[in-house]
């Protein structure tokens, strides 16, 4: 504990670099993932295969495998990105499908009845989703949409394999220079990440609480 103390600027690098790569990623992943659950409900079949395909690959897929593609398949195809907008491709194609299925399942809890109540009055799909579905579906779809965030956040230490800093890379360095104190740095960094994720996980139980008290 004593190296992260003596270098916590090294430390609030590593913290606001991963607060960034987790921000970047939810403001483009999330809504790809609501394009993508609109997409698996959507009447055109065309669709439904494509954001199916889409959402079962990147979930059955090891985000170590993705990250490989992004930073020595693409280069070979003679796309040549940098480290960090590789992680940030690498982590969105794979929370997007979280995002999407978090979607998805609060689509489908709102009742039947209420698309074809919209269909009854002329809306459209889109219009139905936008006007009505989503806006119905946010209690349930906010809590999941947390839980892939703070998945998010823990996942986002994978790019330091990639040569992309982040909160882990600080217990990387900080190793090499204090291999004493080596188990006390990784714990450090352990902690460290469950100050960014308990309260997320929190406000989960929080708003679970407040709105089956509602219902």
């Amino acid at each position: 504990m004593q190296a992260l103390l003596e270098n916590w600027p090294l430390w609030l690098q590593g913290m606001g670099a991963t607060l960034l790569l987790t921000a970047v990623v939810t403001v483009i992943g999330l809504p790809i993932g609501i394009l993508l659950a609109g997409m698996r409900v959507s009447p055109v079949a065309a669709l439904r295969v494509v954001a199916a395909v889409w959402t079962e690959v990147a979930r059955n897929t090891p985000l170590t495998l993705v990250f490989f593609f992004t930073a020595f398949v693409l280069p070979k195809l003679g796309i040549v990105l940098d480290f960090t907008l590789g992680a940030i491709i690498a982590l969105t194609y794979y929370t997007s499908a979280f995002f999407a299925e978090a979607v998805r399942s609060g689509i489908n809890s709102v009742p039947i009845g209420q698309a074809e109540a919209s269909r009854s009055i002329g809306l459209g799909f889109g219009s139905t989703m936008q006007l009505v579905i989503l806006p119905q579906a946010f209690r349930s779809v906010l809590p999941p949409v947390i839980n892939v965030v703070i998945a998010l956040v823990k996942n986002t230490s994978v790019a330091m394999g990639f040569f992309v800093f982040v909160l882990v890379s600080v217990a990387q360095r900080l190793s090499n220079v204090y291999g004493d104190q080596s188990l006390q740095i990784f714990v450090g960094i352990a902690l460290s990440y469950l100050i960014l994720t308990v309260p997320l996980g929190q406000l989960v139980d929080h708003l679970e609480r407040k709105w089956s008290v509602q219902r």
